[in-house]
């Protein structure tokens, strides 16, 4: 049974169609790529599994069970988990802090109760342990490399034990070697059987990690099959529109 099936979901904004009867569904510990020129319609279809978005129309089903969701909070709760590009981390914080940020853990009892911070510290450091990843529970996020800061993100979403995690741009702006990285961790979270879907314009990335690629044009889903069976040359025709669909 797929964790996430979407049926002809749609989203528009007055008279702008951003999304039209789209329909897809995600394999737990499958990596799927989402290809597409600006305005294809995206991070309109993420934002909305997120919560950020009410579709206009369609269903949505979470291990065959139908959901609404009415904020970014109530994904949360169903295990969905988004990784925005710009990451939304707070600069001045630890790594740690970010990790726990507005989920901190507390010891003691009432107004007596103080921040474990030697749990928070132990437990993030576990998680960067398991991503493979150099950052340290106590470095501040400021002084991090791009890579670093992924796995900041990425941890966070681990916490929650997440069932899909959904990837806005993970590898934009960052050097080579960080893109290894942080394309390891995308690898790692498939391993423990989570869903992942990545946004990115670049074609080497889907190709290394994704076991499907979806292409939307203008709204519509034009193709959705697995990696094996397309080319990075079929995916340009298809962004592109000189491939109607496949």
């Amino acid at each position: 049974m797929a964790v996430l099936e979407l049926t002809d979901i749609s989203k528009h904004f007055g008279a702008i169609q951003a999304v039209n009867d789209v329909s897809l569904s995600l394999e737990a510990g499958q990596v799927v790529g989402l290809m597409g020129d600006n305005g294809a319609g995206k991070s309109t279809l993420v934002k909305m599994i997120a919560g950020n978005f009410r579709p206009s129309g369609g269903t949505m089903r979470l291990d065959g069970r139908e959901i609404v969701l009415h904020r970014p909070l109530d994904a949360r709760r169903h295990g969905i988990e988004i990784v925005h590009q710009d990451l939304a981390l707070c600069d001045n914080l630890s790594a740690a802090a970010n990790v726990y940020l507005g989920r901190e853990l507390r010891r003691g009892v009432g107004p007596l109760s103080v921040l474990d911070y030697r749990t928070m510290y132990r437990r993030a450091g576990a998680l960067f342990k398991d991503l493979k990843s150099e950052t340290r529970p106590r470095d501040v996020v400021r002084q991090m490399s791009g890579g670093q800061r992924q796995a900041v993100a990425i941890a966070r979403t681990m916490l929650s034990e997440a069932k899909i995690v959904l990837m806005d741009e993970p590898t934009a702006a960052i050097s080579v070697r960080q893109v290894a990285e942080v394309l390891n961790h995308i690898r790692h979270l498939r391993d423990r059987g989570i869903a992942v879907v990545l946004i990115s314009h670049r074609m080497p990335d889907v190709f290394a990690v994704a076991d499907r690629v979806i292409v939307m044009r203008r709204g519509r889903k034009v193709a959705d099959k697995p990696i094996t069976f397309s080319s990075p040359e079929e995916v340009t025709g298809l962004i592109t529109g000189a491939i109607e669909m496949v």
